[in-house]
């Protein structure tokens, strides 16, 4: 007769497979979810903190700026511009006007001319020469208050190889002072060279007027008085 079995004691709450070894995995899963809960809560605190305390850029906006200027700052005139008046050099004044030289007369003598002024050649030496004499030679003339004139005529006699230099009388200057302006004049026109120089006729006389300012433009003139 076979052996019976020995008896085990029944439990009177069968253990069900599994249930033994769930509680240690729970709390290790509620672990986790809490530490991934507290790191997320750190995160989302640190972001907002962030958020908080950010640079805007606008705090040092006031001291990094220039000032707007004022209203009256901007409605200031600009500045006046100030021009310099550049003085052109004064010119020295005129001290005598010489106008166009006149051919008066020709002929084989004074006595005898031909029979229109219009006809008589000329003669550049002469001409050119007593119109140089009066040009630079302005303090020959009289000191006088008012403007004045003198008619220098200039005889050539080629025959007598002899020039006369006298104040015509179309001049305002006559009698003395135009004399001796004559005489200061006739001193600078340089001899002829007689044989060397073309002529139609034999005798001629010329003139040119020569006006002269008031004593006021030409003050150190010498006074032929």
């Amino acid at each position: 007769m076979p052996a019976s079995r020995p008896t085990l004691p029944s439990d009177s709450h069968p253990r069900r497979l599994g249930v033994g070894g769930s509680s240690g995995g729970g709390d290790r899963f509620v672990r986790v979810q809490l530490i991934i809960a507290a790191v997320s809560g750190f995160s989302i605190l640190a972001v907002l903190l962030y958020l908080l305390r950010r640079p805007t850029g606008v705090e040092h906006t006031g001291a990094d700026e220039p000032a707007e200027p004022s209203a009256s700052a901007s409605a200031a005139p600009p500045a006046a511009i100030v021009r310099t008046k550049v003085e052109s050099p004064d010119k020295p004044p005129v001290r005598v006007k010489v106008g166009t030289v006149q051919r008066l007369r020709c002929g084989s003598s004074p006595k005898n001319p031909a029979s229109e002024p219009g006809l008589c050649d000329s003669l550049p030496f002469f001409e050119q020469a007593i119109v140089k004499a009066v040009l630079e030679n302005p303090d020959c003339a009289p000191k006088q208050k008012e403007e004045g004139t003198i008619n220098y005529a200039l005889s050539i006699d080629f025959r007598n190889h002899e020039t006369k230099l006298y104040p015509g009388k179309s001049g305002s200057w006559r009698g003395p002072m135009a004399k001796k302006a004559t005489e200061c004049v006739k001193r600078a026109i340089p001899s002829p060279t007689w044989d060397t120089m073309a002529h139609q006729y034999r005798y001629y006389l010329i003139s040119v007027l020569a006006t002269y300012p008031s004593d006021s433009t030409t003050a150190g003139l010498p006074d032929f008085k």
